[in-house]
């Protein structure tokens, strides 16, 4: 039975960084938010959004605009829910399938931004939390996204709080020297397999 290792972190935190690394290591990664990207593009998730949201999101080209929906549901807490709502069983069965493709594995790692928040946890065996200062967090996101500090800790604020995820995660990984970082991961995956 392959063993789901839930990667999370809020933003800024570099859990994508540490993702990456995962992954050069020949572990299987899925990325949530890349796939949850794939799907809003289809063209019937496409439909439900534009459905909820009306045409005033959508760019000269007739797509997504998604600095505009961006905006939204940032600053609308029930908007961001419905977004969820739409993209999140969608992403759910994706994995699933990619889970199947994957059987062999011992293991495989889902990253996912807001693990706890959509109640991904409870279907992963570990869950690692990345996280760091959140002024490291503010000037790793600004320099990444071209954000104004304040859209940043706007974005922080409407994330679950590091504190809370940690009472709920088998590891926490503090981020903010990479090397030091890795070499946390790899110890991690070590008590993994001894496991």
């Amino acid at each position: 039975m392959t063993k789901i290792i839930g990667l999370t972190g809020g933003i800024g935190s570099g859990k994508t960084t540490v993702a990456r690394y995962i992954a050069q290591k020949g572990i299987p990664v899925y990325v949530s938010d890349s796939e949850a990207k794939k799907i809003a593009e289809l063209p019937e998730t496409v439909s439900e959004i534009i459905q909820f949201f009306g045409k005033e999101i959508l760019n000269t080209e007739g797509q997504i605009d998604r600095k505009k929906l961006g905006n939204i549901v940032f600053n609308d807490s029930e908007k961001l829910e419905k977004l969820n709502q739409i993209i999140h069983p969608k992403v759910k069965q994706h994995f699933s399938d990619w889970l199947q493709e994957h059987k062999e594995q011992p293991f495989v790692v889902k990253e996912v931004a807001i693990l706890f928040e959509t109640g991904g946890h409870k279907d992963c065996d570990y869950v690692i939390l990345v996280t760091a200062p959140t002024e490291l967090r503010v000037e790793r996101t600004m320099a990444r996204d071209g954000l104004t500090r304040q859209q940043v800790l706007d974005r922080i604020q409407n994330q679950m709080p590091d504190e809370d995820k940690a009472k709920m995660s088998d590891f926490v990984i503090q981020n903010i020297e990479l090397q030091d970082t890795l070499k946390k991961i790899d110890n991690i995956f070590l008590k993994i397999r001894k496991s």
